[in-house]
């Protein structure tokens, strides 16, 4: 009798701790009633490609609570085995994946292997594209052109010599990694250094430098293209640092399903090459114009520049928000995952997004 007390007031003590959380404002508690996880059941046994246990051994975890786990991690910048932790210490992270005091977590190990398995299969762009539709059936469609733009994503600083950077930049191994496997598997060969320019600050004396700053950088580049109307993620693509961005361009961030034609860019966009494929395929280009050569900007060219940019700054919002609030940061290794793990910053930015806008619209 007394050990049913006990577990009746443990209960209502959770009860009341959770009902405290909501209170507050669990942000958890909104993903889980505005976004059908469900919808992401078919790829993700696709992707795992599970046995049916007729063979024995203990069942996997459910496939739409591991995707749960990964949301959990991107948003909260977590390591595997700090995601374990939390999941085992967080009432709101174990009423997120609906598991109970006595249910059996995930360890770290499992949650890598759920991952890697995703990242190998290339499951991360159907994922999107799943979220993507359900974005559209909810009457989010791509709607008043796009906005293209790219960010630096930090990775861990590869220590290597010329001689290595100069094997990496041919694509080669080096010869003295080729021999040392555990080394090599811990070298990162596509992420790149590039010079990341940032505005000189004004000094104490109230002058601003002539030049900007040129920081040392190493990492991947985000590529995006969002919608005007929405500001949703619609298309992506990772690349290395040092990779061009108006080359990208025209190699799959342009959406013809957009009911607008017009698309924005920066400067980096602006080249003879993608003035004309944006012709060729239809498209108007909003893209900025570059200030002539060792002269100063003329008033035509500044003016729409101008209005140009208050457009083009939206897209400054989808990064401000995967680096601020999500602490965007590549810490595995290689392309194949750094794509993995920048495809769930952008899923998880399309449904921070998708719970502010049904917000609004309920309250409106």
């Amino acid at each position: 009798m007394g050990a049913w007390i006990m577990k009746q007031s443990v209960f209502f003590d959770v009860e009341e701790r959770l009902a405290r959380l909501s209170g507050l404002g669990d942000q958890l508690e909104a993903f889980s009633r505005t976004v059908d996880f469900e919808v992401f059941r078919p790829d993700l046994e696709k992707a795992l490609a599970y046995s049916d246990g007729s063979k024995g051994g203990r069942p996997p975890f459910d496939p739409v609570l591991m995707s749960k786990i990964l949301v959990i991690q991107t948003l909260n910048n977590l390591s595997d085995e700090r995601t374990e932790y939390l999941i085992n210490d967080r009432l709101s992270f174990m009423r997120f994946l609906a598991l109970g005091l006595s249910d059996r977590v995930p360890d770290a190990k499992t949650v890598w292997l759920f991952r890697e398995r995703l990242t190998q299969t290339g499951a991360i762009e159907r994922l999107f594209d799943r979220f993507d539709a359900t974005l559209r059936n909810a009457g989010y469609l791509r709607m008043s052109g796009q906005i293209l733009d790219a960010t630096l994503v930090a990775a861990p600083k590869q220590r290597n010599t010329n001689a290595e950077k100069a094997d990496l930049r041919a694509g080669r191994i080096p010869e003295d990694w080729q021999d040392k496997p555990a080394k090599l598997s811990h070298k990162d060969r596509r992420a790149r250094w590039t010079l990341k320019f940032t505005k000189a600050k004004r000094q104490d004396d109230g002058t601003i430098p002539a030049t900007d700053l040129a920081i040392p950088f190493s990492g991947y580049k985000s590529h995006v293209s969002i919608d005007r109307k929405f500001w949703f993620i619609r298309k992506w693509k990772t690349m290395d640092a040092a990779d061009s961005d108006g080359a990208r361009l025209r190699e799959g961030l342009l959406d013809k399903t957009n009911t607008a034609s017009t698309v924005w860019a920066d400067t980096a966009y602006r080249s003879k090459a993608n003035e004309d494929f944006m012709e060729k395929q239809g498209f108007v280009s909003k893209v900025h114009r570059k200030k002539p050569h060792l002269k100063p900007m003329p008033l035509h060219i500044q003016k729409p520049n101008a209005g140009k940019s208050v457009i083009r700054s939206r897209v400054e919002h989808v990064f401000a928000d995967q680096k601020s609030q999500t602490g965007l940061f590549i810490r595995t290794v290689g392309i194949i995952r750094a794509t993995m793990r920048i495809g769930l910053a952008n899923i998880v930015y399309n449904m921070r997004r998708f719970l502010f806008l049904e917000r609004i619209s309920a309250t409106a």
